[in-house]
C-alpha cells in the first residue's frame, strides 16, 4: 500500500470512524482502524461489533492495499502533524510508514483478514430519507430513551417507517417523546425497528443535512449509506411497549407558557429540590403558575410565572430534570401543556411551529405527598 493524502482529509476520515472504535476490548483488532487504499481513494472503517462505520476520503493511491492500525495512536499522530501532504506506505510486513514534512513514524498494524466483516445489507428496495429529516427525528426523540439495563427494550428508539411518514418514539417510563415527519416516496416496506441511540448519534454526526441517505435492513442489522459513508448497527430485538396507551386523550386543562420563563423558573426551583426525586410542585390557576419546592433537610423556594390557563385549579408534581429536558427540545418559544389530574400524565407540544413535523412529549407526574 502506498498513497499520498492531505492531513485534513485523513483527519476527517479518522474522526468519522474513531467514535465507533471501542476504548477497551479483549479483541486487539477492534482497537484498530481498517485502511483500504483503492482506485477511488482511501476507505477507513471501525467497529465495536455493535456499530460499524466506514467512510471514503480522497487520496492519491500509488499502490493499492489494506492494513489495520491502532486507531487512538493514529488519530493522535495525525492531529499533531503540520498541515501538509502525508505519505503512507506499507511493505509486506505489518508495518506502516507515515511521513509528513520532516516527521516520520512507523506503526505496527494487524492484517486486514483479522478485521471483522461488515453486515451484508442489501440496499436495493430499501428506504430513502434526507439526513436533515433524520437529524430532526433523532435530536427531538433519542434523548428520552432509557439508560437503565432493567428493561433493555426501552434502551432503544422505536422507528416506525410507513409509506407516508416516519415516526420515532422513545421513553424511559417516566417521560416520552414522539415525532412524526411526512415523507414522499420513501420506498421500502413498512417496518418497526428498535435502534440503539448510540447508533442514531453516529447518523446525526456523520451525515450532512443535505445528504440523501439510503436505509436497509437484514434480520438483525440496519444499514445507512450516503455517497461516501456507511453506518451499520445491530437492532434491538423484541416487542416495543404499546406507547399509544399512555398518551392521554382526555386532558381538559390547558396551559400555554413562555418556554424561556418556565425553563428559568424550573431551573431555579430545582436547585433546592431533592437530589433523589427532583420534585417541584406546580399550581395552576387564573393565569398563573406557582412553582414551589419543599425539601425538609435543605429549605424551600417559590416562584410565580404568568401563563394562559384554561381549566379548574390544579396542583401537580414533576421531576424537574425530566420536565427541563423536554422543554429543551420544544422547538418554539411557547409551549402548550395539557393536564387531567395530579396522577395523570401531562403532555407538552410546541405552539406555532411552522414545520411539517409534529412533536409531542409527555411526562409522568410525581406524588406530592410521600
Amino acid at each position: 500500500m502506498k498513497l499520498t493524502i492531505t492531513r485534513e482529509q485523513l483527519q476527517e476520515g479518522l474522526v468519522a470512524v474513531a467514535a465507533s472504535v471501542p476504548a477497551k476490548t479483549t479483541l486487539p483488532v477492534l482497537s484498530n482502524v481498517l485502511l483500504e487504499a483503492g482506485p477511488d481513494g482511501l476507505r477507513l472503517s471501525g467497529t465495536d461489533l455493535d456499530i460499524a462505520v466506514s467512510t471514503s476520503v480522497a487520496a492519491s493511491v500509488e499502490d493499492e492495499g489494506a492494513i489495520t492500525l491502532p486507531a487512538r495512536k493514529l488519530v493522535e499522530i495525525v492531529r499533531e502533524l503540520p498541515s501538509a501532504s502525508i505519505q503512507l506506505a506499507s511493505a509486506g510486513e505489518q508495518r506502516v510508514t507515515i511521513e509528513c514534512g520532516r516527521s516520520r513514524f512507523k506503526l505496527l498494524g494487524l492484517p486486514r483478514e483479522e478485521f471483522p466483516a461488515f453486515p451484508a445489507v442489501d440496499f436495493t428496495g430499501g428506504w430513502k430519507a434526507t439526513a436533515k429529516d433524520l437529524h430532526k427525528l433523532i435530536t427531538h426523540v433519542a434523548f428520552a430513551a432509557s439508560t437503565e439495563e432493567s428493561r433493555p427494550i426501552l434502551n432503544g428508539v422505536l422507528w416506525e417507517l410507513r409509506s407516508e411518514r416516519m415516526r420515532m418514539v422513545a421513553t424511559n417510563g417516566h417521560r416520552l417523546a414522539r415525532m412524526d415527519i411526512p415523507v414522499a416516496g420513501g420506498g421500502g416496506e413498512e417496518a418497526d425497528l428498535i435502534v440503539p441511540p448510540k447508533a442514531l448519534e453516529q447518523i446525526r454526526r456523520l451525515f450532512k443535512p443535505e445528504d440523501e441517505v439510503e436505509i436497509a435492513k437484514t434480520e438483525n442489522h440496519l444499514g445507512f449509506r450516503s455517497s461516501n459513508t456507511q453506518v451499520f448497527t445491530r437492532l434491538i430485538e423484541g416487542p416495543y411497549p404499546n406507547y399509544e396507551q399512555v398518551i392521554p386523550r382526555e386532558n381538559d386543562k390547558v396551559a400555554t407558557a413562555d418556554k424561556a420563563a418556565l425553563t428559568a423558573a424550573l431551573r431555579r426551583m430545582s436547585i433546592v429540590a431533592s437530589d433523589q426525586t427532583h420534585r417541584v410542585r406546580l399550581a395552576f390557576a387564573n393565569g398563573s403558575c406557582k412553582l414551589s419546592v419543599q425539601t425538609p433537610d435543605l429549605g424551600e423556594a417559590q416562584e410565580e410565572i404568568t401563563i394562559t390557563y384554561d381549566g379548574s385549579p390544579l396542583e401537580i408534581g414533576f421531576n424537574a430534570a425530566y420536565f427541563l429536558e423536554i422543554l429543551k427540545y420544544i422547538p418554539t418559544d411557547e409551549v402548550r401543556m395539557t393536564y387531567k389530574a395530579p396522577e395523570r400524565a401531562a403532555t407538552c407540544e410546541p405552539v406555532g411551529w411552522d414545520d411539517p413535523a409534529a412533536f409531542l412529549a409527555l411526562v409522568m407526574p410525581l406524588r406530592l405527598v410521600d
